[in-house]
C-alpha cells in the first residue's frame, strides 16, 4: 500500500483536513463491538510513535442524499509497513471522500509535552552531560530518562529555570528536512543531537540557538508556546536516573492541586504551608516515641495477663496446658501473649488463637524446660489439614481455616502428649 500523506510533518497546527479511504483492514471483536482499521491518502492524525500517543478525533462523512455522519477515530497505529491505521467502530468503503478533525485540545497538549522534552532533554545534555535515552509521554505526566548516576537537587533546580528562561524567551522552533548523508555529517559535527536508524528523507526539528534534533513528532512554532515546565520528581532507575515534568495546562494543574494539598494540610494541622515541613518532622519525632511507648505497655501488659493466665491454669500430671482463643485481640500482641505465658512458669505449654479474622492464626509456645519441638508438632498438624506453618522449638505459628480450628487443636494436643510420654520415659 502506498504511504499516505502526513500531513502533521509540515503543519502540526493543522486541526481539519479532505482525504479519501485508501484502504479498509478486517473488523475485529473489542468489548464495544466490532472495529475496522481505515487509511488515508493523507492525514493529519499522528499515530503512536517515538514516545508521543497517537491523536483522536472524528472522521465526517456525507451522503449522495446530503446526510452527514461523524465518526470517531479511536486509535491510530503504524504498521511495520509505514502504513498509518485509523481504528473506528463504523466500516467506511474504499474511496470513500471523508472530513478529518483532530482533537486539537488533545494535540495542542503533546505538542507542548514533546517539544518540553527536547528543550530539556538539551538544557540537561549543556549543563550537565547526562544525555537523553529514552521518552515517554503519559496521561498526566512525561518522563526522560538519562544517563547518569545521580542528579543534585540544585542542579535539578538549575536546569529547570534555565528551561524555563528559554521559553520566556519565546525562541523559534522550526522544521527542516536533511539527506541521510547531510544528517550524519550533522551528527558527526555536533550539530545533530542524534539520529533514527532509518534511511531517506530525515525531518529536523530545530530550537533556535539550543538545540538540533531528528524527529517525527508533532511541536509548537516557539518555545514560549510550551507555556512553562515542571519537574516534578527524580527516580533511579537500571539505565541511569528518570525525571517527571510536566509543561503548559499541565504544569498548572499539578501546581494547583500541589497548593490545594498544601492548603488543605496546613489547614488540618492549623499551621500555615512554610511551617509544615518542620512540623511534620516533630510530629515524625512523636510519632516513633509514642510508637516506642506503646510497644512497652503492649508488653507490660502481655506480661501481666499472661501470669494471670497461667497464675490460674492447673498442672495436671505434672504439665500446665492452656488452650484459650481471643476475638478481640490483634495477632501480634496474641503472639506476645503465648511467648510470654510459656515463660511465666516452668511444665507449661501455650496453644493460642488470634479469632479476630478466618482463617484463625494459631500460636504453640512451651517454657524452656520442656524438650520437644513445637515447629515441627505444629507444622506436621497444620499439613494434615492441607495448611502451613511452623517455627522454633520453642514458638511455632500457623492460620487454619475456623471450620478446622477444632481439629487441629486435637491433633495438636494428642502430638503433644506423645512428645510428652516419650520426653518422659527417655525412648
Amino acid at each position: 500500500m502506498a504511504d499516505s500523506d502526513r500531513l502533521y510533518y509540515s503543519d502540526p497546527f493543522l486541526r481539519t483536513f479532505s482525504a479519501k479511504v485508501a484502504g479498509v483492514r478486517e473488523p475485529s471483536a473489542s468489548e464495544s463491538g466490532s472495529v475496522w482499521q481505515i487509511s488515508l491518502d493523507r492525514s493529519a492524525f499522528y499515530p503512536t510513535s517515538g514516545g508521543q500517543p497517537f491523536d483522536t478525533g472524528l472522521l465526517r462523512t456525507t451522503s449522495a442524499a446530503g446526510s452527514s455522519d461523524e465518526i470517531p477515530v479511536e486509535q491510530v497505529d503504524e504498521d511495520e509497513a509505514g502504513t498509518v491505521w485509523h481504528l473506528i467502530q463504523k466500516p467506511l468503503a474504499t474511496g470513500t471522500q471523508v472530513e478529518g478533525e483532530i482533537d486539537w485540545t488533545r494535540r495542542f497538549d503533546h505538542m507542548q509535552q514533546h517539544t518540553g522534552q527536547h528543550l530539556l532533554s538539551a538544557v540537561f545534555v549543556r549543563e550537565l552531560q547526562a544525555a537523553t535515552v529514552s521518552f515517554h509521554l503519559g496521561e498526566k505526566t512525561s518522563t526522560i530518562d538519562l544517563t547518569s548516576s545521580s542528579i543534585a537537587h540544585h542542579s535539578l533546580e538549575r536546569v529547570e529555570r534555565i528551561a524555563n528562561e528559554i521559553i520566556g524567551e519565546n525562541r523559534p522552533v522550526t522544521i527542516s528536512y536533511a539527506t541521510r548523508a547531510e544528517a550524519e555529517a550533522m551528527l558527526a559535527s555536533g550539530e545533530l543531537r542524534k539520529l533514527p536508524d532509518r534511511e531517506g528523507t530525515i525531518r529536523v526539528i530545530d530550537i533556535a540557538d539550543l538545540d538540533r534534533n531528528a524527529c517525527g513528532g508533532t511541536h509548537v512554532r516557539s518555545t514560549g508556546q510550551i507555556g512553562g515546565l515542571l519537574i516534578r520528581s527524580i527516580e533511579k532507575v537500571s539505565r541511569g536516573v528518570r525525571v517527571e515534568f510536566v509543561c503548559g495546562l499541565r504544569a498548572v494543574r499539578a501546581a494547583r492541586a500541589d497548593a490545594a494539598i498544601l492548603t488543605e494540610a496546613a489547614g488540618l494541622l492549623s499551621t500555615g504551608a512554610p511551617e509544615l515541613p518542620g512540623l511534620v518532622r516533630q510530629m515524625l519525632v512523636d510519632s516513633k516515641t509514642a510508637a516506642k511507648e506503646r510497644q512497652r505497655l503492649r508488653e507490660e501488659l502481655a506480661s501481666y495477663q499472661a501470669f494471670e493466665i497461667v497464675k490460674e491454669a492447673p498442672l495436671e500430671n505434672g504439665i500446665r496446658l492452656i488452650v484459650r482463643g481471643w476475638k478481640d485481640r490483634d495477632r501480634d500482641f496474641v503472639k506476645l501473649l503465648a511467648s510470654r505465658a510459656a515463660a511465666a512458669a516452668p511444665s507449661t505449654i501455650v496453644f493460642f488463637r488470634a479469632e479476630d479474622a478466618d482463617p484463625v492464626r494459631v500460636y504453640l509456645a512451651r517454657s524452656a524446660d520442656l524438650k520437644f519441638n513445637c515447629g515441627s508438632i505444629l507444622k506436621e498438624a497444620l499439613a494434615s489439614l492441607g495448611q502451613r506453618g511452623g517455627g522454633s522449638p520453642d514458638l511455632a505459628q500457623g492460620e487454619v481455616p475456623a471450620k478446622d480450628e477444632t481439629a487441629l487443636r486435637a491433633s495438636v494436643t494428642d502430638s503433644v502428649h506423645r512428645a510428652l510420654s516419650v520426653s518422659k520415659n527417655g525412648i
